[in-house]
């Protein structure tokens, strides 16, 4: 199946055939961001690392699972959100979906209980590519992207089977891939 051109707010979806990389080994991300003159940005949607947002930042109360965004600034926190009314200076990425905005207000009103789980995701890192640099991956077939179907329910979207879902709705071959183990050498 042939993918379409990367744009703002489409998925990519990792080949088969990236095997042992950590970061993008079945991964799923959500392009934030695709110019032509300065890169691409985009986050992992289906790495979820062993921290909650409170074992981060103390004074958020609040259990929300933090996310491996990709291997670029991991030392950094990142937010995509759903409710842009509430969050003030959100950038919108497409289809509703929101980047960042006003970090206190966001603390304030997950301590109010006014922010759930399922509007909004919190990441440690970002993954990154340089001008034409996701373009040679393309050609390399290393990634298939995809309009986000899900649009503002991608957020409360599970994990754990994400890229078992989307690789499979490739059709073809895909569908083999799909139930292969992650490492071939454990078969």
């Amino acid at each position: 199946m042939k993918s379409i051109l990367p744009q703002k707010g489409h998925l990519l979806i990792a080949e088969p055939s990236i095997l042992g990389d950590a970061s993008f080994t079945r991964s799923v991300i959500l392009l934030t961001e695709h110019n032509a003159n300065e890169g691409s940005i985009g986050f992992i949607l289906n790495k979820p690392l062993n921290y909650t947002i409170n074992d981060l930042i103390i004074d958020i109360d609040a259990s929300f699972e933090i996310y491996n965004g990709g291997p670029v600034e991991q030392d950094n926190l990142y937010f995509i959100h759903t409710i842009p009314d509430i969050i003030p200076n959100s950038i919108e990425i497409s289809n509703g979906i929101y980047w960042g905005g006003d970090f206190e207000v966001t603390k304030q009103l997950i301590n109010e209980k006014k922010i759930s789980k399922e509007n909004i995701r919190f990441f440690l890192g970002y993954t990154g590519w340089s001008v034409n640099q996701l373009e040679d991956e393309l050609e390399e077939n290393t990634w298939i992207v995809t309009e986000n179907s899900l649009k503002i329910n991608l957020l409360s979207k599970s994990s754990t089977q994400f890229w078992k879902e989307k690789i499979t709705e490739q059709g073809g071959e895909y569908v083999l891939f799909s139930n292969a183990p992650e490492n071939p050498a454990l078969n």
